[in-house]
Formats: C-alpha cells, sequence, structure tokens
C-alpha cells in the first residue's frame, strides 16, 4: 500500500543485494539529468515472490527546472519473461531447423 512504501528508501527497503548498486546508479544517472530505459531488475512483492520490472527513469524538476527527483515507470514483464523462455525451449527442442535472420539477412538464431 501507499502507507507502508511513503519515505522509505526505494533501493535500500526494497531491491535485492545482487541489484542494489545498478538499480541505485540507473537512479543517481536520472538525477544527473541522463534517462534510463528498459532497465531490467527483479523486485519482491511483499507477498515474497519475485516480479521482474523493466524500468523507465527520468529525471523529475520543478517549474524553475531543477532537479527535484527521480519519476520512475515500472513495467511487470514476469509472465513475458516466462514466455520467452518457453519460447527458447521450444526453438531448442523442435525436430526441424528452426532459424532467424536480421535485417542484414545474417542468421541471429539457429535451434540446435
Amino acid at each position: 500500500s501507499t502507507e507502508e512504501v511513503m519515505g522509505k528508501n526505494f533501493v535500500k527497503e526494497f531491491i535485492s543485494d545482487e541489484y542494489k548498486i545498478a538499480v541505485q546508479l540507473v537512479f543517481d544517472q536520472a538525477l544527473e539529468g541522463r534517462e534510463t530505459a528498459n532497465f531490467e531488475f527483479p523486485l519482491m512483492t511483499k507477498a515474497g515472490v519475485r516480479i521482474y520490472v523493466l524500468l523507465n527513469a527520468t529525471t523529475r524538476r520543478d517549474d524553475q527546472g531543477n532537479v527535484i527527483g527521480v519519476v520512475g515507470i515500472g513495467q511487470d514483464i514476469t509472465g513475458r519473461r516466462a514466455q520467452e523462455r518457453e519460447y527458447t525451449r521450444l526453438i531448442d527442442t523442435a525436430n526441424a531447423p528452426i532459424f532467424g535472420v536480421d535485417t542484414e539477412g545474417l542468421v541471429n538464431v539457429w535451434n540446435q
């Protein structure tokens, strides 16, 4: 709930130890005016479930243009990641050749 998170340090309270430095760096860069798009990291829910978040972070400014914080927009991509793993598994175990070609015509996916 809003009451449970307000006033808490986001990185210290809600980010797992292995991602604290990377997430803090994203926030620090936003505070310097450098936005970050599509940064993925895990987040533990209140129920103890690990979800994956796609974060976009941008500088938050007041009416005079002074930096006053960071705006973070996160999207739960846990389901998408599971679909990607299943897609990879299907490709790797298929009984027929499955391949991908990039815009230059170069093979970039090939099942075993």
